[in-house]
């Protein structure tokens, strides 16, 4: 693991977990870790209601929107935000989120992921690890990124999470559609993606770039040395990646 550079520090990080979905900590833990790093902003994005393993209780939503409410007021000088890491599905709007559950949220992340109904996970699973090369992989990522751009233009998401992780996708088109629709993409510290060779291909537009540390744990809040050192390999300008400031 890359240590955190002493040239950079990071502003905000909008993709964080909680006990709410599968993270260790509870909200408060987060936004405590966030306030003891420097953070300007945290999100709190656990994964969304459509995830069959992990996804956040539809029935929890007021419950974390009211603790979100009251950190606000007890944690002065950083900006606490009620998120929620989508996933990208069939469905007509792309993601597992109904029209109505967008507006619970401050704003929405949303991402690939596993096990979720709709997502076409069970094909990728076995094109991500099958060895050798799959024939119809090239109709895959095609469909795949199909999902990916149906879900940017239907819906108001401020940042699509480790794009081509777990699955084929055309990166240089989803960068294309994310300048159009203003959505910035994630290089994420804890997966690794995007690759130096995707951030290539995605900086060819005029993509705006964030890091999100993918944090599951409190320690990990904040964190960006992983995903610094992948944008740096990959000759991207650090001043294209919104939340990263030089010292």
């Amino acid at each position: 693991m890359a240590h955190e550079s002493a040239d950079y520090r990071l502003k905000f990080d909008y993709h964080t977990h909680t006990v709410h979905s599968h993270g260790k900590g509870s909200i408060e833990d987060n936004v405590r870790a966030a306030v003891q790093k420097g953070l300007e902003g945290i999100a709190i994005s656990d994964h969304g209601p459509g995830h069959m393993l992990y996804g956040v209780d539809r029935r929890g939503i007021a419950e974390m929107r009211a603790e979100v409410k009251r950190l606000r007021g007890v944690y002065d000088g950083i900006e606490i935000y009620m998120s929620v890491e989508a996933d990208l599905t069939d469905s007509t709007s792309g993601l597992d989120l109904r029209a109505d559950e967008v507006r619970q949220y401050d704003f929405v992340i949303a991402g690939y992921h596993y096990g979720v109904r709709g997502g076409r996970w069970t094909r990728n699973v076995l094109h991500h690890y099958c060895p050798a090369p799959l024939p119809g992989r090239g109709r895959v990522r095609r469909l795949n990124t199909e999902m990916a751009l149906r879900a940017i233009y239907e819906n108001p998401i401020r940042i699509l999470t480790h794009p081509g992780d777990k699955a084929p996708f055309d990166i240089a088109e989803i960068a294309a559609a994310c300048a159009e629709r203003g959505t910035w993409l994630e290089i994420n510290d804890s997966h690794g993606h995007l690759t130096a060779e995707g951030i290539k291909e995605a900086s060819k537009s005029n993509v705006t770039f964030v890091i999100g540390s993918d944090a599951h744990s409190p320690e990990r809040v904040g964190s960006f040395g992983n995903a610094l050192e992948t944008a740096l390999k990959a000759g991207l300008d650090p001043a294209r990646i919104v939340n990263i400031q030089l010292l």
